[in-house]
């Protein structure tokens, strides 16, 4: 088929010349034959190679691959991963104390700004396929203060089909929206404060995560983990069997081509086991608060929504993308009341809850604004009969915040920032907050989640 319309192209333009010029002589038609020929020649001669190219590609993709420590003379670039390093730092001036937690969020996680010049957290990632079947991918988190920890270290499946993935090792749940994203894709320099009350910034697990993308044209995403509990709210515990669990669900589309929606829903079930929290201000007024342990049942439902709007599509000149969170938590157990001295155990249940909303818009090549708001609700404790002249069951206060930034990105591989904040999330101590991060990508730099 490819041979003939090549040829019908070529000999009716020679044809219409030929035409054109009715008084052509002998040599001239000479001539003529012999760049038909010459043209006949040529594709054929390319279409045979075309030909043979694609019966070997077809053949190669019969073949398994042998892993590199089994092919003849093969050499350490046999084995070539993708590696990424991102280095970033901040100067941040707070007037609070950043240790101090969000009032009623005192037995949460409450990860704090480091104050002056901060080297911050670098990230080393390191991610290759293994084989047909299977791809990994770890990412190392490198302290300033020294010292490595693991991120993410695991393997996905690329086999299984039918839009099924399966992911196990150590990750970032897929729960809400912004839970599975690296702090170098942020778009502040800080996480929302229900995601560092209520996560410790992000929940992470060791475990199984099971991914179902459905063959339609619309988005729909659904899935489940399986893990060991050891992330904020859970405690990590020597004991054989499950200790978390998560179900979540997305679902989006494309309307045109200057707008796009993702929403999601997800639930996360954990238990936690002597779970100490320091410094929480009681009922005596102890100076410093006390120790408290919690041990109980969990529970976390939430919804997510984003929105992005690009005119005609193009992201590179003007963007605006809108994104939401909410999460709901429950508690249910025993509260041991002051450790220290008292060491008092009664049965404790609370439901907390908190959200965001943020726009971030770029309005020029390389330049981006973004506003965020966030407020969290304590709620009302139900206290045992024992703490209950201990405990503060009732704050009567709901922290929130107010963020402002602006970001210069000269490429994908780099970003300077300034952000400003006002924090009202400790009662009493309100904080006005000055922020300068850079953060810069050397290496493979993959493409980001929606």
């Amino acid at each position: 088929m490819f041979k003939k319309t090549y040829l019908s192209a070529a000999l009716t333009a020679l044809l219409c010349h030929s035409f054109a010029a009715s008084a052509a002589n002998d040599t001239d038609l000479q001539a003529i034959r012999e760049q038909i020929q010459q043209l006949k020649q040529s594709y054929e001669q390319r279409i045979t190679q075309l030909e043979q190219r694609l019966a070997q590609a077809e053949a190669d993709s019969r073949t398994p691959v042998q892993p590199a420590a089994q092919v003849a003379g093969s050499s350490e670039n046999a084995f070539n991963p993708a590696i990424l390093l991102v280095l970033g730092g901040t100067y941040g001036s707070v007037r609070q104390d950043p240790a101090v937690p969000a009032t009623g969020f005192a037995m949460s996680a409450h990860p704090g700004h480091s104050q002056g010049f901060n080297l911050g957290e670098s990230e080393l990632g390191i991610s290759a396929s293994i084989d047909p079947d299977f791809r990994g991918v770890a990412t190392l988190a490198l302290d300033p203060a020294g010292g490595i920890s693991v991120e993410n270290a695991f393997v996905q499946t690329s086999s299984l089909g039918n839009g099924v993935n399966l992911k196990f090792g150590r990750y970032f749940s897929a729960l809400g929206y912004l839970n599975e994203q690296h702090a170098h894709t942020w778009d502040f320099v800080d996480q929302p404060l229900v995601y560092a009350s209520l996560w410790n910034n992000q929940l992470g697990e060791d475990g199984v995560q099971l991914k179902w993308l459905a063959p339609t044209d619309t988005f729909i995403e659904v899935g489940g983990e399986l893990g060991r509990g050891r992330g904020f709210p859970g405690t990590d515990r020597a004991k054989n069997g499950i200790g978390s669990g998560v179900l979540f669900a997305h679902i989006g589309d494309d309307i045109g081509i200057e707008h796009s929606w993702r929403a999601g829903v997800s639930l996360h079930q954990t238990r936690a086991a002597d779970r100490v929290s320091d410094t929480v201000p009681d009922l005596p007024g102890t100076v410093g608060g006390v120790s408290n342990s919690f041990s109980g049942d969990s529970r976390t439902t939430g919804v997510d929504f984003v929105w992005k709007y690009s005119p005609d599509g193009n992201t590179a000149n003007r963007s605006i993308k809108v994104q939401g969170e909410y999460f709901q938590r429950r508690e249910n157990g025993l509260l041991t009341y002051d450790t220290a001295l008292s060491n008092v155990t009664d049965s404790y249940s609370n439901t907390q809850n908190g959200w965001y909303l943020q726009g971030v818009y770029q309005f020029m090549p390389h330049w981006r604004g973004g506003l965020r708001y966030d407020r969290l609700d304590p709620g009302t404790a139900t206290v045992g009969a024992l703490n209950a002249g201990n405990i503060i069951a009732d704050y009567g206060y709901q922290p929130s915040r107010t963020s402002l930034m602006l970001d210069y990105s000269p490429s994908e591989f780099s970003r300077l920032r300034l952000q400003l904040a006002r924090d009202n999330s400790r009662q009493g101590l309100p904080d006005n907050q000055f922020f300068v991060q850079y953060i810069m990508s050397l290496g493979a730099h993959g493409a980001h989640s929606y």
